[in-house]
């Protein structure tokens, strides 16, 4: 659908449904709408409610907005505050911002723009992200909408707490520098810089970190460590450039100039 259709029908819909509608100052103000956009072929693409709406030239400003984009990867966004470029379609959510993926997944924010030409949301703000027994923190971050694919930019910590058929054993915490890169399509996370990974006794120290899960368990298939790898557990230590951790085999395997530190009394 095209940008001048979209907001045709954007205009049209709000005066049909609003309450109440008046001018002041060249601002049309709506109270009470509910919007229904759809694709070329017919299909639903989206719908928006809100509680009133402000016309001023370009701009749309929108409160308390309940949006829903429909598709390949269907999401809700509901913010307290939303302001609409009518020329570009982009949107501007600010103020307890909370996008909800079709599987449930949530991020969480203060601020987020939506930009449509290039099918992002994006925020500076700290993060929130939420996912069955995962809760994830950031600052500023990167999204595809369905949440499916997304980038924490900073300051980034990740908690994953074990299924207890996953067969281990205390909470597992991991912090970088970031970015944090996760890919739920995929089954993929990347940590960079500054890894630390800690679970109970064990400590895990390294340049970059590389998560791959099992499509259909969720569980952790393989991690990948990659430069100055720093293994502790309990009194023992180990330094590698490299080390994998193959989860179905409940092994570690350490390359470029191992070392091991073991201590016996």
């Amino acid at each position: 659908m095209k940008k001048n259709t979209f907001f045709s029908i954007f205009i049209f819909v709000g005066v049909l449904f609003c309450a109440s509608c008046f001018a002041q100052e060249g601002a049309q103000e709506f109270e009470g709408f509910d919007l229904v956009g759809y694709g070329e072929g017919g299909e639903k693409a989206w719908d928006l409610k809100g509680d009133t709406a402000i016309i001023e030239g370009d701009n749309v400003s929108i409160t308390n907005v309940d949006a829903n984009s429909y598709g390949k990867e269907n999401m809700n966004v509901v913010a307290e505050v939303g302001r609409v470029d009518k020329k570009s379609g982009n949107m501007r959510l600010e103020d307890n911002v909370v996008v909800t993926s079709e599987t449930g997944m949530q991020l969480l924010t203060d601020s987020l723009d939506w930009q449509k030409d290039k099918d992002l949301v994006t925020t500076q703000d700290d993060v929130l992200i939420l996912r069955d027994n995962m809760k994830a923190t950031g600052k500023g971050a990167t999204a595809r909408p369905g949440l499916n694919a997304a980038q924490l930019n900073k300051d980034v910590k990740v908690e994953y707490e074990p299924a207890p058929e996953d067969g281990m054993e205390g909470t597992v915490t991991i912090t970088c520098d970031g970015p944090m890169e996760v890919d739920y399509e995929n089954q993929t996370a990347f940590f960079s810089d500054n890894v630390v990974a800690i679970q109970n006794d064990r400590k895990i120290v390294a340049d970059r970190m590389e998560l791959f899960f099992d499509g259909e368990t969720k569980k952790i298939k393989e991690m990948i460590c990659i430069g100055n790898v720093l293994i502790v557990q309990g009194e023992n230590t180990s330094f590698s450039d490299r080390a994998i951790y193959k989860a179905q085999e409940q092994k570690i395997v350490l390359s470029g100039r191992p070392k091991l530190l073991m201590h016996i009394e």
